[in-house]
């Protein structure tokens, strides 16, 4: 018995030595950053909202029922594509009667000019009388002008034939199909709105008194909170009217081409850069938030891991967050909040 309780004592000793082992370990691979006043670039935030370049809305131009959709809501649509059908037998009939009238205007003026040519031959030979010839000439004007218009009636009927297939203007994704199938539409109809991604900006207010400290050629950064992720802007411009009711002025900051995962109607923050300042700073990945607790873990320089609530400010673009109380200069703070977690617990 004695020799049992002997084995067991040194069991649970060796258990406990493990531990603090593994805890001495784990706050020595801790990877700590030292809170420090840095000069970021100071700035002034408005949310706004992400819209393409380039979309539209493909509109009926001809009535019947819809008989054919091949592209729905998220699709990729490349440019010529057929996007949907028309019932193309209405405008077939009515293109197949212009044709024949173009026949029978051509076999009109095909016999007025013989009738003509025969007319001034025999005037010629003073057969005929002037007013005789100027009656052939006549009726040879008459037949050419409306084989003419015969021609232009079969064109526009034509035209209005091809509007049965509707075809991609260019390359892009479908936002929005409001027609169904069987579905009776009239000349204006909207059928389609899609937009290109391969563009898209970012369209904010900005108030009348800041745009001295923007500037005409602003320089931005997006911050996009869904994706955690921040992007340079490619271009801005300064809309040159306002709002008379807000008094703001249009500001459309132009990302970069093909950006990952940015679509139309985002909530996004434009951050247009108005100054620098030193500004007590850390990563923000060091941050820990927990409902409404924001804190960090401090490590001392024995290796100890205390967990501090603090008040921060405003996000850089560098990935960093300005610190306002709860840390001092100098003081060590853990890049990894969960595993400082853990390495705080007791063991």
């Amino acid at each position: 018995m004695k020799k049992y309780w002997f084995f067991w004592a040194w069991g649970i000793l060796g258990l406990m030595l493990q531990s603090v082992v593994n805890a001495n370990n784990a706050t020595e691979q801790l990877a700590v950053v030292a809170v420090q006043y840095r000069e970021v670039a100071q700035s002034y935030a408005v949310e706004g909202l992400v819209e393409a370049t380039r979309q539209s809305t493909v509109s009926a131009q001809i009535s019947g029922r819809i008989k054919e959709i091949n592209f729905d809501v998220g699709s990729r649509v490349n440019k010529g594509q057929v996007i949907l059908r028309i019932d193309e037998r209405e405008t077939g009939q009515a293109l197949a009667g212009s044709n024949a009238q173009v026949l029978q205007a051509q076999a009109t003026l095909q016999n007025s000019k013989a009738t003509y040519e025969r007319s001034r031959q025999l005037f010629e030979q003073k057969f005929i009388s002037q007013s005789a010839l100027d009656k052939a000439q006549a009726d040879y004007q008459v037949a050419r002008a409306q084989a003419a218009a015969s021609e232009a009636g079969a064109g526009q009927a034509g035209l209005a034939h091809g509007y049965s297939t509707v075809i991609a203007p260019y390359s892009g994704v479908v936002a929005v199909r409001l027609v169904e199938v069987g579905e009776m539409v009239m000349p204006g109809k909207p059928l389609m709105t899609g937009f290109d991604p391969a563009g898209m900006r970012v369209v904010v207010s900005v108030p009348q008194y800041k745009l001295p400290e923007i500037g005409s050629n602003p320089k931005v950064k997006v911050e996009v909170p869904s994706l955690n992720r921040w992007i340079n802007a490619a271009s801005s411009s300064v809309q040159p009217m306002a709002d008379m009711r807000t008094h703001s002025t249009q500001v459309r900051v132009y990302l970069p081409a093909n950006e990952e995962g940015v679509y139309p109607g985002m909530f996004v923050r434009a951050h247009f850069v108005v100054g620098k300042a030193n500004k007590l700073v850390i990563p923000a990945s060091a941050v820990l938030r927990r409902s409404e607790v924001v804190a960090v873990y401090v490590v001392d320089d024995k290796g100890g891991v205390k967990l501090r609530q603090v008040r921060l400010g405003d996000a850089t673009a560098d990935g960093a967050v300005e610190v306002l109380a709860g840390l001092n200069p100098g003081e060590h703070v853990a890049l990894e909040p969960v595993k400082a977690g853990i390495a705080r617990q007791p063991k």
